[in-house]
């Protein structure tokens, strides 16, 4: 027990971990100064939001320990890797059947676990593609050289992705459908095949999603082409001219941007999170952030998460196991597409997707997943660290 301990002692990832549990008591503050009015409005405790994401997480850190303390080898068993596709399936068919969503938006990409708490399967499903994913291809290429592998080989993971992206876009989460695929990508990138297999294999993902997308128009096309969502598409295009409708919030969110300059208004004295930023604690969190902490506080938040993309990246590129280069690329790649997507809807560059701020957005499922996530890198992380003490040793 005590060789144990000292190993992950010795070999554990602090400045991941410190950056980590910053972020997340960074955004617990954040949510409490921008959820304040909101939690009035709807009738709650002025802190209501900020105690359920406290409670959030202290469970997600629950689930951190046991990412960063199970040995990562152990997703790429097959036992291990059934059970994660038979989860998924399962919480996949229970939305469909007996989900929920949020009035007015189309989408319906929620489940009640047995009237405890609310959770998101989709968010779970960005890190069974990138386990699964990188589990398939490192059982694969024990038998066959990565470099030789070709799609038809590895026909099960495209399987298990065709799935996931269907009835999430069945749900009519387009951010969640987004981000799932660019992880997908990422992941078969850094496995280590040919470049001319991997376009094939972006070829054949391509061509699948639009077959997808065009059966799920077919079968809900006025669910996702709803009036919000087109909305969402006229105030990208120009949101001025919105401004009354669809294109209040990206207005809105401009305003605060631009309110807080360099150094920001101060804590909590936000005024466009007093009622005219719709849920300001999830998706616009960032604008809240620029407002009262201005430039600074955007910095501090971007340098966190730069930090956290910067390390899986930098485990990818350095390791020699495949296992490991594949999870590491996967969760940096999530982070990364995450934050674009959010940072991406609330400067204009992109739709806006309802796609949350990676740890510093409230919501449970996300940070619950996030978290075993970055358990899981630190685990990688630290292998690789006793590995380099091994060769270190032999020198």
């Amino acid at each position: 027990m005590r060789k144990y301990l000292s190993y992950y002692i010795r070999n554990f990832d602090y400045p991941l971990f410190f950056v980590y549990v910053f972020l997340c008591l960074f955004g617990l503050v954040m949510i409490y100064s921008s959820s304040i009015m909101v939690a009035l409005v709807d009738g709650k405790e002025p802190d209501y939001y900020y105690k359920k994401q406290l409670f959030n997480l202290m469970v997600a850190f629950f689930f951190f320990t046991v990412g960063a303390f199970v040995p990562y080898k152990h997703y790429s068993r097959k036992n291990i890797m059934v059970f994660m596709v038979g989860l998924i399936t399962v919480l996949m068919f229970w939305v469909f059947f007996f989900g929920f969503g949020e009035s007015g938006t189309g989408s319906k990409s929620w489940i009640s676990l047995f009237g405890l708490m609310s959770f998101q399967p989709s968010e779970l499903a960005k890190l069974i593609i990138i386990l699964y994913f990188a589990g398939a291809f490192y059982r694969k290429s024990l038998k066959t050289p990565m470099v030789d592998l070709h799609p038809n080989h590895i026909i099960y993971p495209i399987l298990v992705w065709i799935f996931i992206i269907f009835f999430v876009a069945l749900e009519t989460d387009i951010g969640a459908v987004m981000i799932i695929s660019g992880i997908a990508i990422a992941v078969v990138a850094a496995s280590g095949i040919r470049i001319r297999t991997f376009f094939k294999f972006f070829a054949e993902l391509a061509i699948l999603g639009a077959t997808i997308l065009g059966v799920i128009l077919l079968i809900k096309g006025d669910k996702i082409l709803t009036p919000n969502r087109i909305g969402r598409i006229k105030a990208f295009l120009n949101p001025f001219e919105y401004e009354q409708g669809s294109g209040h919030q990206v207005v809105q969110g401009y305003i605060a941007i631009g309110s807080g300059g360099i150094e920001g208004v101060g804590l909590g004295q936000s005024v466009q999170k007093l009622g005219y930023l719709p849920e300001p604690q999830t998706d616009f969190i960032m604008a809240v952030i620029a407002e009262e902490l201005g430039l600074l506080g955007v910095i501090i938040v971007l340098g966190g998460l730069g930090f956290i993309v910067f390390k899986g990246l930098s485990i990818a590129l350095t390791t020699k196991d495949p296992l490991a280069r594949m999870i590491a690329a996967g969760i940096a790649s999530w982070i990364a597409i995450q934050t674009f997507v959010n940072l991406g809807g609330l400067s204009g560059l992109i739709p806006l997707t309802g796609v949350t701020l990676p740890f510093i957005s409230y919501g449970g499922s996300s940070i619950l997943v996030l978290s075993f996530a970055i358990g899981i890198l630190i685990n990688v992380s630290m292998y690789e660290k006793l590995e380099k003490r091994k060769l270190r040793g032999t020198k």
